[in-house]
């Protein structure tokens, strides 16, 4: 019986030894805070960074100008559709509906479009 606890006890002790022991060599490390260093955060390869964006922000621009254009001219188109539905449904014509795949008021029986 004491052999086994003797075994047990290596066991356990001896992963916890080893686990100390590396402890024992791992030495403190100190940083040196008796010198400043001071930059301004501009020299030669921020500055041709910057260059570079700017010029590529430059050449972008007629290309993000026709994307909000196209835009717009798509935004204006559905609040027009919007109206002209409104206008379609509140008109007096009974013969007039709002036709939504062409997004036109037509007249029922010509089949040609109104002006409500």
């Amino acid at each position: 019986m004491n052999t086994i606890l003797r075994k047990r006890l290596t066991m356990a002790i001896l992963p916890l030894a080893l686990l100390l022991s590396a402890f024992a060599f791992v030495q403190p490390l100190h940083a040196q805070t008796n010198k400043l260093i001071i930059e301004s955060g501009d020299n030669a390869q921020t500055r041709q960074d910057a260059a570079m964006d700017k010029e590529q922000w430059n050449d972008t621009r007629s290309l993000r100008q026709k994307v909000n254009k196209r835009a717009e001219k798509e935004w204006d188109k559905t609040d027009t559709a919007f109206d002209a539905r409104d206008n379609c449904q509140k008109s007096a014509n009974v013969n007039a509906y709002w036709e939504p795949n062409t997004l036109r008021c037509l007249d029922r029986r010509t089949g040609r479009t109104v002006a409500p």
